[in-house]
């Protein structure tokens, strides 16, 4: 019997020691068999780490094209741009509908001694009126602008207008076309208005401005016997006779 337990405890010394051995070769086995991890230089990669760099890949391919989309749209921008300014032909052309100012042919100046001629005469009705007439001698059209100047003889101070004569429209004579003035040589009597006979009338024209005159004046002599006193006055230049002695 005390031979028997010693071999006992020898088997089970090696049963142990052999079950250990085993356990151990295993797991030399599992890590032998297992993937090797991706190395610095790119080798394969494992699955989990397969999806990632694809990631990074697809993030660094597409940052790539979009930056160098974006620059290369960005140049042909900028090229084209500058070019079509400079090639626009409407950028170079007038703002009056493309086409080149006028030289004015249909515009018309003011009339004046230099292209009018003028008469003054004396009119049965309304009494004590003359009829001032100018006539555009010119090639083109003049403008009669407001009322014309009077001066009788040698007064120093112009004759009154009447500012209820005033037109809707200015004047504009074409060639050959007159326009109308009428002056009434005296108002209602009673008083001292410095009656007095008048030999000739100075005519001055007004600018587009209506202050002072513009061009030469024209000298008339009026008819024989005509009468004036302080409180005469004429009218602003109308399109007829008619209107004009309406006043």
């Amino acid at each position: 019997m005390l031979r028997i337990r010693p071999r006992t405890a020898v088997a089970a010394t090696a049963a142990v020691l052999a079950a250990l051995s085993l356990t151990a070769c295993q797991g030399s086995s599992s890590d032998a068999d297992s993937p090797a991890k991706p190395a610095a230089d790119g080798a394969t990669p494992r699955p989990g780490d397969k999806a990632d760099n694809n990631a990074d890949s697809n993030s660094n391919g597409n940052g790539n094209g979009n930056g160098n989309g974006k620059s290369g749209s960005s140049n042909g921008n900028g090229g084209g741009s500058g070019s079509g300014a400079e090639k626009n032909p409407s950028a170079q052309q007038p703002s009056n509908g493309g086409k080149a100012p006028g030289r004015g042919t249909g515009a018309s100046d003011a009339c004046t001694g230099g292209n009018v001629t003028a008469t003054v005469t004396k009119v049965p009705r309304p009494i004590n009126h003359l009829l001032l007439t100018v006539t555009n001698k010119g090639s083109r059209p003049c403008s009669a602008y407001f009322a014309p100047s009077l001066r009788f003889d040698d007064e120093q101070s112009a004759t009154q207008v009447n500012d209820d004569s005033k037109p809707q429209a200015v004047v504009t004579l074409a060639p050959g076309r007159s326009a109308y003035a009428s002056i009434v040589l005296s108002g209602e009597g009673g008083g001292d208005t410095h009656g007095r006979t008048a030999r000739k009338l100075t005519v001055y024209f007004t600018p587009k401005s209506g202050s002072g005159s513009v061009g030469a004046p024209l000298t008339l002599s009026l008819p024989a016997g005509t009468h004036k006193d302080d409180n005469a006055a004429v009218t602003y230049w109308q399109t007829s006779a008619s209107d004009a002695l309406l006043y």
